[in-house]
C-alpha cells in the first residue's frame, strides 16, 4: 500500500499534467472544500531547516529566475 506521502506526490505529478481550467477549478474546490476539517502539517526539522534556508536566500537576493533554472535543468538532463 503507498504511503501518504507517495499518493499526495502522485497526485501533484498528475495535476502539473492537466491543463484543462475547468477540470483545475473544479479540482481546486473540491480540495478546498474538504480542507475545512484537514489537521495542520507537522514539518520535520529538515523541512524547518530547508524553508529558514529559503527565507534566508530570500531576504539576501540569492535567486535564480525559472527560465535560468529551467536551462540548468536541461543541461544537466542531457549530461545523463
Amino acid at each position: 500500500m503507498a504511503t501518504l506521502d507517495q499518493i499526495k506526490s502522485g497526485l501533484i505529478e498528475k495535476i502539473l499534467t492537466i491543463s484543462n481550467r475547468e477540470f483545475l477549478e473544479a479540482l481546486d474546490t473540491l480540495i478546498s472544500t474538504g480542507r475545512s476539517n484537514a489537521t495542520p502539517v507537522k514539518l520535520s526539522d529538515a523541512q524547518k531547516t530547508m524553508l529558514e534556508i529559503s527565507e534566508e536566500d530570500i531576504k539576501t537576493g540569492e535567486l535564480i529566475s525559472q527560465e535560468a533554472m529551467d536551462k540548468r535543468n536541461l543541461e544537466w538532463l542531457s549530461e545523463l
